[in-house]
């Protein structure tokens, strides 16, 4: 099973809490068993949108020119990292 992207999360969390809340209000109902079961059947109605939502097969289609990859240094040059730099009094800023 693939992860759910995040239409998917947003549109299964709105159902849970928007079909919890109307069903509690049309229901009236003040006891724990009946707020229980209004919560999983909310609940259940979120997966079921979640599970049932399509899925995007494609790709994401840009405008944008595809950027050429990096052509491969030469093995005898080596790569130059440079090291990091430290200003004239960093030492004497830490301990003031």
């Amino acid at each position: 099973m693939q992860r759910p992207n995040a239409a998917q999360l947003a549109y299964g969390s709105a159902t849970v809490a928007l079909a919890t809340v109307a069903l509690l209000l049309l229901s009236r109902t003040t006891t724990t068993l009946g707020i229980a079961v209004i919560c999983t059947a909310g609940l259940l109605l979120g997966v079921l949108v979640a599970v049932t939502m399509p899925v995007r097969a494609g790709s994401v289609k840009t405008s944008a020119t595809p950027v050429p990859a990096a052509t491969p240094a030469p093995e005898d040059k080596k790569i130059r990292v440079p090291a990091a730099r430290v200003g004239a009094g960093a030492d004497t800023r830490i301990g003031s």
